[in-house]
């Protein structure tokens, strides 16, 4: 007989100079073992709960008021959204023929009248020193928009906008307005470069197909935009602005105002 063989135990299998690997019912027992232990865990907790439920009973009528009041919460400020989308739904639209036989000041403004519609707090600012801006907006979460506006007599047939525009909005959105988002708006078009090269300067571009969706047919600007979230608080609910973080709207003039053409 000979006594330096190993003898090899039933079930198991050799692992290399590492050990022994663990029998298959081993492993079962283990995880049987696992499974039980879980199981008693969770029955001990339902126990433990149910005791401090029966000590402190005056939870069973504490729930249901705020599961209520939760529910009740939810569902009106899902009504309050529905009528004010409604509400937006029927604010200003203004068909491209229109777009095209504005002045190009008068643009900024129907700009300005669009965002309004769409809830946000918007002005006017575009003048000889407006740092690349001219409609300022705020929404209902806060969030600054910045945006430049770009009239063409030709409409999509005129010159397209290049890259240098965008360039300019991106060196003073943020660094100069604060702003969260930058806008360029045209009844026009853009430039093949220019499109390529939006989201390296953080540049949203609506071009007359765009407007469209948005003058016209009502769409809201945050749809039109890839990658931007509409705000979740309502108009009425908005933040409260710092001091001066909004232009005053007492000197846009009163034509401006009614959106009607000026003379070319």
């Amino acid at each position: 007989m000979d006594l330096g063989l190993d003898h090899q135990a039933p079930g198991c299998r050799p692992a290399g100079a590492g050990g022994w690997v663990a029998p298959a019912g081993l492993r079962s027992g283990l995880l049987i073992g696992a499974a039980v232990a879980a199981g008693a865990t969770v029955v001990g907790f339902g126990l433990w709960l149910g005791a401090w439920l029966n000590e402190h009973w005056g939870i069973y009528a504490v729930v249901p008021q705020v599961a209520f009041m939760l529910l009740a919460g939810w569902g009106l400020s899902g009504d309050q959204r529905r009528r004010w989308e409604e509400r937006r739904a029927r604010g200003v639209r203004i068909p491209l023929e229109k777009i095209d036989a504005l002045h190009h000041r008068d643009f900024e403004f129907a700009v300005r009248d669009l965002m309004r519609r769409d809830g946000f707090e918007a002005e006017q600012v575009g003048g000889a020193h407006d740092d690349v801006c001219d409609v300022r907006g705020v929404d209902a979460d806060g969030r600054i928009w910045v945006v430049q506006c770009k009239h063409k007599r030709d409409g999509w047939e005129g010159k397209a906008i290049g890259v240098e525009v965008l360039q300019r909005l991106s060196g003073t959105a943020k660094t100069v307005h604060g702003a969260r988002f930058a806008v360029i708006v045209t009844n026009g078009r853009f430039t093949l470069p220019a499109i390529e090269r939006s989201e390296t300067y953080e540049v949203h571009l609506i071009d007359r197909g765009r407007l469209e969706l948005w003058a016209a047919e009502g769409r809201p600007l945050w749809e039109l935009l890839e990658g931007v979230k509409p705000a979740r608080r309502l108009p009425g609910q908005r933040r409260r602005q710092r001091p001066g973080s909004a232009r005053s709207a007492a000197g846009v003039p009163a034509l401006g105002r009614q959106g009607q053409p000026r003379a070319r």
